[in-house]
């Protein structure tokens, strides 16, 4: 069969379209070992796509595991196991642990389906790019009959480039409009002049009312605790999720947020990738995202399978090089765009870059003047010094 480079909009049931084909052509459970390896960039995707291969192979009788600590998936699945299991989904670091030991903790040489979910953050660069491990990854698959497909929401022209020299006889299948924002979401940008008017226009939609369950990006970990902060106080239910917290407390959050405990969820872009939240009837855009492909992959998390949704994206004076490219992605779902944005320039290619490698440096998210922030950092410098005097 041929290789596969899919493209389809969020929340349109990707995972379906590549777990469903897996089970029928695996037919049923043997005792050869794993024979398809689903690839996700972060764990929480990569609990939600085992979550949902349990549901759908319910009573089939498939083994269906995912990677939680190498040291033990290395007893598990390492040279001297039973070999009875059969799907595995994991993330790249795990993966890459278990096949660098020696001999190695794991054995993919009976990998028939290799699926590697939201591909293009393979190309991102930095310390989430995933390229090398995903070598690494397709050289341990030596079965002859190993069948390689690569699904995300957004594609960029380098990464179809990569994937016709790698893959073999590739085939791209894409629905709907490429690098689009899906037609069930009713964006919005408001305009809010500084990072003081995003505060007052978070308060404001709080005051108005808001149904949840509510999902807030942010682009830092230290603004996601900032903005925690000044909402914990405004007496609705709100948590945040971020790479700081521990792996229990980050599953502990979904779950809340999942089973309506929690209201609004304030986050990085750790959850703008893939996962699927039931009934998320609003995202707000907090601080302007980097590209249209977070936005994207960011609104995606509301208006899923069909059902309506909303999206606030702030922006402020400081953000207007970045408007023109988001605005396009608006405009072409069908969404009003004030007229003087669309006479902003585009940004050039390395322009687009460095912003995304490094974002806007923004004030912090506080009530507290400027003025009084900028005493007590420099008290506290002071503090510092003359202890580190002593």
């Amino acid at each position: 069969g041929r290789e596969l480079l899919a493209s389809a909009p969020t929340g349109s049931g990707k995972t379906l379209a590549f777990s469903i084909p897996i089970l029928m052509q695996l037919k049923q459970p043997t005792n050869k070992g794993f024979r398809a390896l689903i690839i996700s960039p972060t764990r929480e995707l990569a609990s939600q796509i085992h979550r949902e291969l349990l549901k759908i192979s319910e009573g089939t009788g498939f083994r269906i595991h995912m990677i939680h600590k190498a040291a033990v998936a290395a007893k598990k699945f390492g040279p001297k196991s039973s070999k009875k299991f059969d799907i595995l989904v994991t993330t790249p670091n795990r993966l890459i642990y278990l096949l660098k030991q020696d001999p190695p903790g794991i054995d993919l040489t009976s990998v028939e389906w290799l699926v590697v979910d939201e591909s293009d953050k393979l190309f991102e660069d930095g310390k989430t790019g995933f390229r090398d491990q995903l070598a690494s990854i397709f050289l341990a698959c030596t079965s002859h009959k190993v069948r390689r497909a690569m699904f995300s929401a957004t594609f960029a022209y380098d990464v179809e480039q990569w994937c016709k020299l790698n893959l073999d006889n590739v085939i791209t299948v894409s629905i709907g409009a490429r690098n689009s924002a899906v037609e069930t979401v009713e964006q919005e940008l408001l305009f809010v002049g500084s990072e003081t008017g995003k505060l007052l226009a978070m308060r404001e939609l709080v005051k108005k009312g808001f149904s949840p369950p509510v999902l807030v990006f942010v682009q830092s970990i230290e603004r996601a605790k900032e903005l925690f902060h000044e909402l914990i106080y405004e007496g609705i239910n709100v948590d945040v999720i971020h790479a700081e917290r521990t792996q229990q407390q980050r599953d502990n959050t979904v779950h809340s947020f999942r089973a309506g405990k929690i209201w609004v969820l304030i986050c990085t872009a750790l959850l703008a990738r893939g996962i699927d939240f039931k009934g998320v009837n609003l995202v707000i855009n907090y601080d302007f995202p980097t590209s249209s492909v977070e936005y994207i992959h960011r609104i995606g998390r509301t208006g899923r399978a069909g059902h309506k949704g909303k999206a606030v994206t702030f922006f402020t004076e400081d953000d207007k090089p970045l408007l023109r490219s988001i605005a396009n992605v608006i405009q072409q779902a069908g969404c009003p765009v004030p007229e003087y944005i669309k006479g902003f320039k585009k940004l050039l290619s390395k322009q687009k870059k460095k912003m995304i490698k490094k974002p806007l440096e923004r004030e912090s998210i506080s009530t507290t003047p400027k003025y009084f922030l900028e005493k007590a950092k420099d008290k506290q410098e002071k503090v510092t010094g003359q202890n580190t005097k002593k």
